[in-house]
Parts: structure tokens; sequence; C-alpha cells
């Protein structure tokens, strides 16, 4: 046996003296590893591997194991746990409810880690993580805040594909245009990080899945962060045909997202710093609903996912619904109303600090609570919001709705309400995705009752122009919600949100008279004005027929999907349709001399493959 210069007993046949002492002079007196495992579908060898994982540090410096089950769906679960039981004090395990790829998984395993150094190391350990003791090395060498492995490091010991090796040439030459990222190879799964470096990229990361890496690397060194590479061993084995055509456009695309994020939006330095509460505050989600269906059970699901300390769940159906909806679920019968006197309920019998309001339809996705309850630790913020995202498994023409309202010729700048873009202040959310202080909610009196859609308008501009507060939009803070199909239903719901945009324009000005939403009607009347006009002077036609020519360019452009020509032809049809159905909507609330809103309260249908 040997001893290190810290009195740490270190078994014999391990790294050199020299590697453990670097290690001990980057954690410091009082610091301490995070092995961080993201784990899917590996009950085959997980047990092992932590074994293994903990034979490289134990007697050696002070470290703790946290493995993370990625919702497999063999036994990895409880292999994990058996590890756990044979290494109680050294790990410390993290079970995903379902499979939300590696990104989510090692941000899960992050959250339950103590250390103040983190290592990122695959768990099928195709790496070897007896490299580590080099990377710390290279940590206090450069005093880097990240070292990588990185396979094309001249100390790399590799058995890797011909195939993979061009890729990852390739790869890196597009990052380097891109991003400017100095770094040969951002995909290999072995990577440690001062703590502070990952606390700041972490909480801005967007990326779940393939770009994970890349975007947490350019995050952190966007922010000042010294990157290093150190060698490492791999044996790829036999996997050289996951390189496919999909994952690579996949990549692809992840790829020019985080580019447009950090040069074009500049979306990773507008997140504000705002620490998690001390003290997690009670949240009351305020579920509206007409009755029992499937989407509203995917909702309660994905509430539930949210494994927040203390949330209940507020369901408020017409009737009765006769379920058994389980722990944490309050169901409360309101009769056949509105949206917003169900709301208005919900915030009477809410128990928590904050209230969220979500639609039966949507379902929140994971961290949403964990992004938005931060920013109420600033008293100036009365409400925080996000996109409200059209979920994949949406039939093919209620994806082409989302896409319609997702296009910058349709929504404009208010497209942050379809799609993710970066965080800024806002007066206008809707409320299938809005997390209000209950103490707000009651100080304005809730939901204005006599009017729907647009009750959230209503509210959110009591909220910045009665309270003087603020209202937040987050991009993190996201929800899927079910889209009405092309043609007829989406058309019907635009009409009627345009009916009411247009008599809110008179009614509440503050928020509604803007360019903006009058530019559909504008449009309309210029085509119909025009038409006309046209024959009367030949060069009035030309003109006429040229801007009608611009228009089709720029909406056919903004509808491109070149794979797929059919997406393409349907999104521009329905952007032109949507014009003209908003445009006509918005002129007619205008006119208007009362709004009391419509008959139906609930613009969905209890299940989104339903025949409208």
């Amino acid at each position: 046996m040997k001893t290190t210069e810290a009195g740490k007993t270190a078994p014999s046949g391990g790294p050199p003296d020299s590697a453990v002492e670097a290690a001990l002079a980057c954690l410091g007196p009082s610091g301490r590893l995070s092995v961080v495992m993201p784990a899917f579908n590996l009950g085959r060898s997980i047990h092992r591997n932590i074994h293994r994982v903990h034979a490289v540090f134990a007697g050696r410096i002070p470290f703790e194991i946290v493995p993370v089950d990625d919702g497999s769906a063999d036994d990895t679960a409880a292999e994990i746990r058996r590890a756990a039981e044979d290494l109680p004090d050294a790990v410390r395990p993290v079970y995903a409810f379902a499979n939300g790829g590696k990104g989510a998984a090692l941000a899960s395993g992050f959250a339950r880690s103590c250390g103040s150094h983190v290592l990122l190391l695959d768990a099928d350990l195709d790496l070897n993580p007896d490299f580590v003791w080099r990377f710390f090395e290279i940590m206090r060498d450069e005093r880097a805040d990240i070292v990588i492995g990185s396979k094309m490091h001249p100390e790399s010991k590799i058995h890797y594909p011909l195939k993979r090796r061009i890729a990852s040439v390739v790869y890196y030459g597009l990052v380097k245009l891109l991003v400017g990222l100095p770094v040969h190879d951002t995909q290999t799964g072995m990577k440690l990080f001062r703590r502070d470096a990952l606390v700041y990229a972490f909480s801005r990361m967007l990326a779940k899945r393939f770009a994970f890496d890349l975007e947490i690397l350019s995050i952190a060194r966007d922010h000042g962060s010294h990157i290093a590479e150190a060698p490492v061993e791999l044996d790829f084995g036999g996997k050289a045909g996951s390189l496919t055509w999909t994952n690579v456009k996949q990549v692809m695309t992840d790829t020019l997202a985080i580019f447009y994020r950090l040069r074009v939006l500049r979306y990773y330095e507008s997140i504000e710093p705002h620490d998690p509460p001390a003290l997690a505050p009670r949240v009351s989600a305020v579920v509206a609903c007409p009755g029992a269906s499937a989407v509203l059970e995917r909702c309660i699901e994905a509430l539930r996912r949210q494994n927040w300390p203390s949330l209940e769940i507020l369901v408020l159906p017409d009737a009765p619904t006769g379920r058994d909806w389980g722990p944490g679920v309050r169901e409360i019968p309101t009769g056949k109303v509105r949206p917003a006197e169900k709301r208005n309920l919900g915030i009477r019998e809410a128990s928590g600090e904050l209230v969220a309001f979500v639609d039966d339809d949507a379902a929140p996705q994971p961290g949403w609570l964990q992004h938005a309850v931060p920013y109420f630790t600033d008293a100036t913020i009365a409400a925080v919001g996000g996109p409200a995202c059209t979920p994949p498994s949406d039939p093919f023409l209620s994806q082409m709705g989302g896409r319609v309202y997702e296009n910058l010729f349709v929504s404009g700048g208010y497209r942050r309400r379809y799609t993710p873009t970066r965080v800024c202040d806002e007066d206008d959310l809707p409320s299938c995705n809005l997390i209000v202080r209950t103490a707000a909610l009651r100080e304005i009196g809730g939901f204005n009752t006599r009017y729907w859609p647009g009750e959230d308008t209503i509210l959110c501009l009591d909220i910045v122009h009665n309270l003087g507060k603020r209202i937040v939009y987050d991009p993190r803070v996201v929800v899927t919600h079910h889209r009405r199909p092309l043609f007829g239903p989406h058309l019907r719901q635009v009409g009627r949100y345009a009916r009411h945009r247009g008599f809110f324009a008179r009614r509440f000005p503050a928020t509604s008279r803007r360019i903006a939403y009058m530019l559909p009607s504008l449009f309309v009347l210029g085509v119909v004005a025009g038409l006309p006009l046209a024959f009367l002077h030949p060069a009035l036609r030309w003109i006429y027929a040229g801007v009608l020519a611009v228009y089709a360019a720029l909406t056919f452009l903004s509808s491109a999907s070149p794979r797929r020509p059919h997406v393409w032809l349907v999104t521009w049809a329905g952007v032109v349709a949507t014009h003209f159905a908003y445009g006509i909507g918005f002129l007619r609330g205008l006119l208007a001399r009362d709004m009391v809103g419509d008959v139906r309260p609930f613009d969905h249908h209890s299940d989104p493959a339903a025949t409208p």
C-alpha cells in the first residue's frame, strides 16, 4: 500500500503519486470529485462499471459517484440500486422517469451532486476512467476550468473506425467555423469541470441530446472559461453503425441551432442570474378543463414528473370525473363556466405561494419549475412564462398548424410564444404556460371573466401596468401544447383570437394597439382595395402584381422545408390563409361594439387525434 500526501491510503498498482497530488491540488483542502455517469439500457454492465470507477478513486481522493438511469427499458435501475447498496457511502443514484437524452440525464445527475469538481463520464466505460488522473495534471498545469477528453490528442490510445475519424475531423472544422470553439473533439464522453463553470453552463443549456456537449462547452467558453484537452483510451468496439444519416442530420440541426443562439440571438448571455430560493416554495398547478381526457392524463403525469418538493395539482372540470387521480391531485368541479372563472376558483383554493397555470392539453417539460422558480427571489418579478411548443406526437395537420404559428411572417417577434428564443421582459403571455405569485393574483382580483379568449392579456396588463411588476419570458420554461389542425379548426381559432385582439386594440390599447397586430388587416385591405385600382391604369396593375409577387416569394421562402415539399406547400398555404383569417378577424373586432366572449368555453379537443 502507498500513502498520499493528504494521508489517504492508496491501493498499490494505482496512479503515480504525482498524479494523485495533482488531483488533490485541484480539489483543495475541502474539495470533492463528483463522477456523473448517465446510463441507458446498461443493465448487463452498469453494476460492474460503477465498482470499477469506485476502484479508481477509492482511498486516493474524496469522491462520490452519481449514476443516472435515463429511463432505461431493462434492469439498469435495479443494477444501479444494487451498486448503491454495495457502496452506500459513495454512490448517490438518480432515476429519471423517462428517457430524456444524455444532456437531461447529466443535468439531473449534476443537480444531485455536491462536488467542487465534476467528471462527466459515459457509463458504458468505452473510455478508460484511469486516464482521469492525466486530466487533473492538465487542469493544474494549464490552470484550466474544463478539461475534455480528445480522441485527437497525440497521447490518446484509440481503436476507432475510419468512418468515425473522418466524421470527427469534418465536425471539428464545422464547429471551428460556426462557434469558434478551439478544441478538436467536443463529443468524447469524459469531461472534467470546475463546478462553477458547469453551474453557469447548465443553467443556460437547451440541448438535451446530440449537441449537448457542444452547447455546454460553447456556453462556458463564451463566459470566459479556459478549456484544455487531455488524452483518452478508447475501445469503440463494434459501434460504428451508430453513425447514421438520421444522427448526422440531428447533430447538424442542433449545431446550427447553437450557432444561432450563441452568435445571432445572444441567448446565453441574456439569462438573468437568480439563485434558487433557500426553501422551495409551494406551487399550486391549476388545470382548467371540460372533463377527463387523454390529454388531461398526460398533463397531470407531466406535472408529477417535475419532482418539485411541494406541489399540489388542482384539476377543475365541469362535473365530477369519477377518477382517482392519486396523491397530490385535488379535483374541484366548477359547473359549465369559462376557463377564467375556473382559474379564479383555482386561485382561491390554492395553498401555494405560486400558482402555475397550464392548459389540460399542454404538458410541462422537465425543468419547467426548476427554471421558473428562481426568478421569484426577485421581488420585482410577479410572473414567469415561456414557449408552448407543438408536441412531436401531434398528427400531421396539427404539426402544420404549429409550423404556421412559428413562422416569422405570421408571428413576427411574438413567435417566441411558440418556439424558444431568448430571455426578455414581456407584458402579454398566454395562460397555457404562466406561473404567477399568488399574492399578486389576489391583489388584482384574478382573471377578468368578461372576456374569452383574451383574459390572460388583461391579467398580464394588470400585473405590468397596474401593479408595476415584471413578467419574464424564459425559453427554458417550456410546455408542449396540442395544435388545432389546418385548415378549418386552425383558421377558426385564429379568427376568434383576432376578433378579440381587434376589440382589445380599442379597449386595452397599452398592449394590443400595436402595428404587428394590425399588419394582416392592412394587407387584406390592400389586396381588396388594390384589385379595382389595378384596372384603372397599367402602372397600378404592375405595382399591384409586383407587391403580391414579393409577398408570395417571402412567405414561400419562410415556409421552406426542402426535403419535404408537401410540408413546404401546406405550410405556405397555411401562412397565407392565416394572414387573411387574422386580418379579417381583427377588423371585425376593431369595429365591434362589444365582445362578451364566445359561447364555447374551451378551444381544443379532448384528444388531439380526434376528428375536428
